[in-house]
Protein backbone atom coordinates (compact mmCIF):
# COMPACT_ATOMS: atom_id res chain seq x y z
CA UNK A 1 0.00 0.00 0.00
CA UNK A 2 3.05 2.49 1.17
CA UNK A 3 6.04 2.31 0.26
CA UNK A 4 9.61 3.49 -1.47
CA UNK A 5 10.93 6.85 0.09
CA UNK A 6 8.83 8.65 2.23
CA UNK A 7 9.71 11.94 3.58
CA UNK A 8 8.78 12.67 6.99
CA UNK A 9 8.39 16.59 6.46
CA UNK A 10 9.86 19.54 8.81
CA UNK A 11 7.68 22.22 9.29
CA UNK A 12 9.09 25.52 7.75
CA UNK A 13 8.90 27.74 10.47
CA UNK A 14 9.31 32.39 10.04
CA UNK A 15 9.25 34.74 12.56
CA UNK A 16 7.64 31.96 14.79
CA UNK A 17 4.67 30.88 12.63
CA UNK A 18 4.31 27.76 10.35
CA UNK A 19 5.56 29.08 6.77
CA UNK A 20 2.74 28.06 4.67
CA UNK A 21 4.47 29.00 1.77
CA UNK A 22 7.57 27.26 2.09
CA UNK A 23 6.13 24.12 3.23
CA UNK A 24 3.99 24.24 0.61
CA UNK A 25 6.66 24.66 -2.06
CA UNK A 26 8.55 22.16 -0.03
CA UNK A 27 6.08 19.40 -0.89
CA UNK A 28 6.28 20.48 -4.68
CA UNK A 29 9.98 19.93 -4.72
CA UNK A 30 9.70 16.45 -2.74
CA UNK A 31 7.05 15.38 -5.48
CA UNK A 32 8.97 16.52 -8.47
CA UNK A 33 12.49 14.61 -6.99
CA UNK A 34 10.40 11.76 -7.04
CA UNK A 35 9.37 10.96 -3.15
CA UNK A 36 6.78 8.00 -3.27
CA UNK A 37 4.49 9.47 -0.04
CA UNK A 38 4.74 12.26 2.57
CA UNK A 39 4.15 12.83 6.16
CA UNK A 40 3.19 15.84 7.45
CA UNK A 41 2.97 16.47 11.42
CA UNK A 42 5.35 13.78 12.54
CA UNK A 43 7.78 14.34 15.21
CA UNK A 44 10.07 15.49 12.54
CA UNK A 45 7.46 18.44 11.65
CA UNK A 46 7.64 19.18 15.24
CA UNK A 47 4.24 18.20 16.24
CA UNK A 48 4.72 18.12 19.69
CA UNK A 49 4.62 22.02 19.97
CA UNK A 50 2.44 22.56 17.17
CA UNK A 51 -0.73 24.00 18.44
CA UNK A 52 -4.11 22.00 17.17
CA UNK A 53 -4.94 24.97 14.62
CA UNK A 54 -1.84 24.59 13.16
CA UNK A 55 -1.37 20.54 13.49
CA UNK A 56 -4.37 21.12 11.30
CA UNK A 57 -3.50 23.17 8.89
CA UNK A 58 -0.28 21.90 7.77
CA UNK A 59 -2.13 18.59 7.40
CA UNK A 60 -4.25 20.41 5.13
CA UNK A 61 -1.86 22.38 3.27
CA UNK A 62 0.34 18.57 2.48
CA UNK A 63 -2.61 17.69 0.85
CA UNK A 64 -4.03 20.55 -1.49
CA UNK A 65 -0.25 20.84 -2.51
CA UNK A 66 0.27 17.09 -3.09
CA UNK A 67 -2.59 17.61 -5.63
CA UNK A 68 -3.36 13.53 -5.11
CA UNK A 69 0.40 12.79 -7.02
CA UNK A 70 1.49 11.27 -4.23
CA UNK A 71 0.06 9.43 -0.72
CA UNK A 72 -0.24 11.86 2.52
CA UNK A 73 0.04 9.92 5.68
CA UNK A 74 -0.94 12.33 8.09
CA UNK A 75 0.70 12.72 11.65
CA UNK A 76 -2.05 12.11 14.20
CA UNK A 77 -0.43 10.76 17.66
CA UNK A 78 -1.17 11.73 20.99
CA UNK A 79 -0.56 10.07 24.57
CA UNK A 80 -4.57 10.90 24.83
CA UNK A 81 -6.19 8.77 22.88
CA UNK A 82 -9.06 10.71 22.55
CA UNK A 83 -6.85 13.55 20.68
CA UNK A 84 -5.65 11.01 18.52
CA UNK A 85 -9.07 10.05 17.81
CA UNK A 86 -9.51 13.85 16.87
CA UNK A 87 -6.70 13.76 15.00
CA UNK A 88 -7.73 11.22 13.00
CA UNK A 89 -10.73 12.20 11.85
CA UNK A 90 -9.38 15.66 10.69
CA UNK A 91 -6.87 13.90 8.86
CA UNK A 92 -9.62 11.26 7.46
CA UNK A 93 -12.06 14.80 7.28
CA UNK A 94 -9.01 16.96 5.05
CA UNK A 95 -8.58 14.20 2.15
CA UNK A 96 -5.15 12.04 3.75
CA UNK A 97 -4.57 8.88 2.70
CA UNK A 98 -3.48 7.01 6.01
CA UNK A 99 -2.79 8.39 9.49
CA UNK A 100 0.74 7.64 10.88
CA UNK A 101 0.29 7.11 14.90
CA UNK A 102 3.06 6.99 17.30
CA UNK A 103 2.74 5.00 20.66
CA UNK A 104 1.72 7.00 23.69
CA UNK A 105 4.51 8.51 24.87
CA UNK A 106 5.46 9.14 28.88
CA UNK A 107 2.18 7.11 29.82
CA UNK A 108 3.67 3.81 29.42
CA UNK A 109 1.30 1.77 29.08
CA UNK A 110 0.89 -2.18 28.98
CA UNK A 111 0.75 -3.98 26.02
CA UNK A 112 -3.04 -4.62 26.64
CA UNK A 113 -3.20 -0.58 27.26
CA UNK A 114 -1.60 -0.03 23.58
CA UNK A 115 -3.84 -2.40 21.86
CA UNK A 116 -6.74 -0.79 23.12
CA UNK A 117 -5.37 2.46 22.38
CA UNK A 118 -5.30 1.77 18.78
CA UNK A 119 -8.44 -0.58 18.90
CA UNK A 120 -10.06 2.65 19.76
CA UNK A 121 -8.92 4.53 17.35
CA UNK A 122 -9.56 1.90 14.69
CA UNK A 123 -13.01 1.86 15.57
CA UNK A 124 -13.52 5.42 15.82
CA UNK A 125 -11.91 6.53 12.24
CA UNK A 126 -12.05 4.50 9.16
CA UNK A 127 -8.74 4.90 7.42
CA UNK A 128 -5.63 3.38 7.09
CA UNK A 129 -3.51 3.62 10.35
CA UNK A 130 0.51 3.44 10.62
CA UNK A 131 1.65 2.17 13.83
CA UNK A 132 4.45 3.52 15.10
CA UNK A 133 6.84 2.19 17.29
CA UNK A 134 9.94 4.22 18.59
CA UNK A 135 11.22 3.03 22.16
CA UNK A 136 13.89 5.54 22.05
CA UNK A 137 11.11 8.07 22.18
CA UNK A 138 7.84 6.79 23.90
CA UNK A 139 9.50 4.68 26.27
CA UNK A 140 7.34 1.53 25.09
CA UNK A 141 7.86 -1.07 22.69
CA UNK A 142 5.43 -2.95 20.77
CA UNK A 143 5.24 -6.50 20.96
CA UNK A 144 5.34 -8.42 17.50
CA UNK A 145 2.34 -10.49 19.75
CA UNK A 146 0.55 -7.10 20.28
CA UNK A 147 1.16 -6.39 16.33
CA UNK A 148 -0.39 -9.61 15.99
CA UNK A 149 -3.75 -8.83 17.35
CA UNK A 150 -3.56 -4.89 15.96
CA UNK A 151 -3.04 -6.22 12.39
CA UNK A 152 -6.38 -8.49 12.70
CA UNK A 153 -8.43 -5.03 12.81
CA UNK A 154 -9.07 -4.16 9.36
CA UNK A 155 -7.86 -0.49 8.98
CA UNK A 156 -4.26 -1.26 11.03
CA UNK A 157 -2.33 -1.65 8.31
CA UNK A 158 1.80 -1.16 9.03
CA UNK A 159 4.10 0.13 10.98
CA UNK A 160 7.08 2.68 11.01
CA UNK A 161 9.81 1.14 12.76
CA UNK A 162 12.40 2.87 14.41
CA UNK A 163 13.50 -0.06 16.96
CA UNK A 164 16.92 -0.48 15.67
CA UNK A 165 16.50 -3.76 15.24
CA UNK A 166 17.18 -5.67 12.42
CA UNK A 167 16.21 -9.13 13.57
CA UNK A 168 12.42 -7.76 14.00
CA UNK A 169 10.84 -6.94 10.58
CA UNK A 170 12.15 -10.77 9.53
CA UNK A 171 10.09 -12.00 12.59
CA UNK A 172 7.44 -9.53 12.14
CA UNK A 173 6.75 -10.37 8.32
CA UNK A 174 6.60 -14.60 9.41
CA UNK A 175 4.11 -13.63 12.36
CA UNK A 176 1.89 -10.98 10.48
CA UNK A 177 2.29 -11.84 6.46
CA UNK A 178 3.99 -9.79 3.78
CA UNK A 179 1.05 -8.00 2.98
CA UNK A 180 1.82 -5.64 6.56
CA UNK A 181 3.38 -2.39 5.81
CA UNK A 182 7.00 -1.80 6.89
CA UNK A 183 8.65 0.82 6.99
CA UNK A 184 11.97 1.58 8.58
CA UNK A 185 11.59 4.68 10.76
CA UNK A 186 15.46 4.67 10.45
CA UNK A 187 17.28 6.16 7.49
CA UNK A 188 20.49 4.27 8.03
CA UNK A 189 18.64 1.33 8.57
CA UNK A 190 16.72 1.69 5.59
CA UNK A 191 18.46 -1.11 3.03
CA UNK A 192 19.07 -3.65 5.81
CA UNK A 193 15.51 -3.36 6.82
CA UNK A 194 13.98 -3.20 3.08
CA UNK A 195 16.35 -7.06 2.74
CA UNK A 196 14.53 -8.35 6.51
CA UNK A 197 10.96 -7.61 4.78
CA UNK A 198 10.28 -4.17 4.88
CA UNK A 199 9.20 -2.22 2.07
CA UNK A 200 10.39 1.62 2.32
CA UNK A 201 11.94 4.40 4.73
CA UNK A 202 9.82 7.00 6.21
CA UNK A 203 12.75 9.47 6.11
CA UNK A 204 14.27 12.57 7.44
CA UNK A 205 17.25 12.70 5.24
CA UNK A 206 14.91 12.69 2.48
CA UNK A 207 13.72 16.56 3.50
CA UNK A 208 17.23 17.67 2.09
CA UNK A 209 17.87 14.83 -0.46
CA UNK A 210 14.84 13.27 -1.66
CA UNK A 211 15.93 11.97 -5.11
CA UNK A 212 19.03 10.52 -3.70
CA UNK A 213 16.33 8.46 -1.65
CA UNK A 214 13.85 7.91 -4.21
CA UNK A 215 16.46 6.71 -6.52
CA UNK A 216 17.78 4.15 -3.65
CA UNK A 217 14.70 2.67 -3.45
CA UNK A 218 13.97 2.69 -6.61
CA UNK A 219 16.83 0.80 -7.14
CA UNK A 220 16.66 -2.03 -4.36
CA UNK A 221 12.79 -2.71 -5.71
CA UNK A 222 14.31 -2.91 -9.14
CA UNK A 223 17.11 -5.34 -7.96
CA UNK A 224 19.95 -3.18 -8.74
CA UNK A 225 21.97 -3.60 -5.82
CA UNK A 226 25.06 -2.15 -7.20
CA UNK A 227 23.93 1.17 -8.00
CA UNK A 228 21.17 0.50 -4.53
CA UNK A 229 24.50 -0.30 -2.03
CA UNK A 230 26.26 3.03 -3.54
CA UNK A 231 23.78 5.29 -2.70
CA UNK A 232 23.52 3.58 0.81
CA UNK A 233 27.04 4.33 1.09
CA UNK A 234 26.73 8.03 -0.10
CA UNK A 235 23.80 8.89 1.99
CA UNK A 236 25.35 7.49 5.30
CA UNK A 237 27.52 10.07 6.22
CA UNK A 238 24.66 12.41 5.86
CA UNK A 239 22.42 10.10 7.85
CA UNK A 240 24.64 10.56 10.48
CA UNK A 241 25.38 14.15 10.57
CA UNK A 242 21.44 14.63 10.49
CA UNK A 243 21.39 12.50 14.09
CA UNK A 244 24.41 14.16 15.59
CA UNK A 245 21.67 16.22 17.59
CA UNK A 246 18.46 16.06 18.29
CA UNK A 247 16.70 16.05 15.04
CA UNK A 248 14.91 18.16 13.37
CA UNK A 249 17.61 21.04 14.30
CA UNK A 250 20.07 19.44 11.92
CA UNK A 251 17.65 19.04 8.93
CA UNK A 252 16.28 22.39 9.40
CA UNK A 253 19.61 23.99 9.36
CA UNK A 254 20.24 21.36 6.43
CA UNK A 255 17.36 22.28 4.84
CA UNK A 256 17.72 26.21 5.43
CA UNK A 257 21.38 26.12 3.47
CA UNK A 258 18.77 24.80 0.21
CA UNK A 259 16.79 28.15 0.75
CA UNK A 260 13.94 25.50 1.93
CA UNK A 261 13.54 26.99 5.45
CA UNK A 262 14.76 29.01 7.93
CA UNK A 263 17.07 26.34 10.53
CA UNK A 264 14.08 27.77 13.36
CA UNK A 265 12.52 25.08 15.41
CA UNK A 266 10.94 25.44 18.86
CA UNK A 267 11.41 25.47 22.48
CA UNK A 268 12.39 23.02 23.84
CA UNK A 269 14.32 22.10 21.04
CA UNK A 270 17.21 24.69 19.76
CA UNK A 271 18.35 25.87 16.46
CA UNK A 272 22.00 23.01 15.40
CA UNK A 273 25.47 24.00 17.66
CA UNK A 274 28.00 25.43 15.43
CA UNK A 275 29.79 22.36 15.55
CA UNK A 276 26.52 20.72 14.20
CA UNK A 277 26.52 22.90 11.71
CA UNK A 278 29.82 22.11 10.66
CA UNK A 279 29.36 18.70 10.06
CA UNK A 280 25.87 18.95 8.49
CA UNK A 281 27.47 21.68 6.08
CA UNK A 282 30.51 18.42 5.04
CA UNK A 283 27.94 16.52 4.94
CA UNK A 284 26.10 18.43 2.58
CA UNK A 285 29.13 19.36 0.48
CA UNK A 286 30.09 15.07 0.51
CA UNK A 287 26.76 14.04 -1.19
CA UNK A 288 26.97 16.50 -3.88
CA UNK A 289 23.94 18.58 -2.65
CA UNK A 290 25.44 21.93 -1.78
Amino acid sequence: MFKGSITALITPFRDGKVDEKSFQDLVAWQIAEGTHALVPCGTTGESPTLSHAEHHRVVELCIEAAKGRVPVIAGAGSNSTEEAIDLSRHAKKAGADAVLVVAPYYNKPTQEGLFRHYEAIAKAVDIPIIVYNIPGRSVVDISIDTFQRLAALPTIVGVKDATGDLVRPLRARLALGPNFCQLSGEDATAIPFNAQGGVGCISVTSNVAPKLCAQMQNAWAAGDLKTCAALNEKLMPLHDALFCETSPAPVKYAASLLGKSTPDVRLPLVPASDNARKRVEAAMKAAGLI
